[in-house]
């Protein structure tokens, strides 16, 4: 699915959706929390589309973090995930 159909299903599910504006490549799909449905992105993907862009490690969390992440603009605000999984062999949890 392209990001600009997971945009389109989206915007079905809530019309009010909003999206990160740059981060096409990093949208993994939605999150629905009472019945409230945004735009769900790859916190780490986000973070890789900053450094393509030429900005440092440091450089582009601190940015993300501030100007994405921090910008709260109502219920509609997309979420951002850090993704895990649990491993076999244990029971705990890791980044992927």
């Amino acid at each position: 699915m392209t990001p600009e159909q997971m945009r389109e299903d989206i915007a079905e599910m809530n019309e009010e959706a909003l999206f990160a504006d740059g981060f096409d490549d990093a949208l993994i799909g939605s999150v629905r929390q009472f019945n409230n449905t945004v735009a769900l992105y790859d916190y780490q993907a986000c973070i890789e589309v900053l450094m393509r862009d030429g900005l440092d490690y440091d450089d582009a969390v601190e940015y993300f973090e501030f100007n994405v992440v921090g910008a709260w603009v109502g219920p509609a605000t997309p979420a951002f995930a850090h993704l895990m999984r649990k491993e076999a062999s244990d029971s705990g949890l890791h980044d992927v």
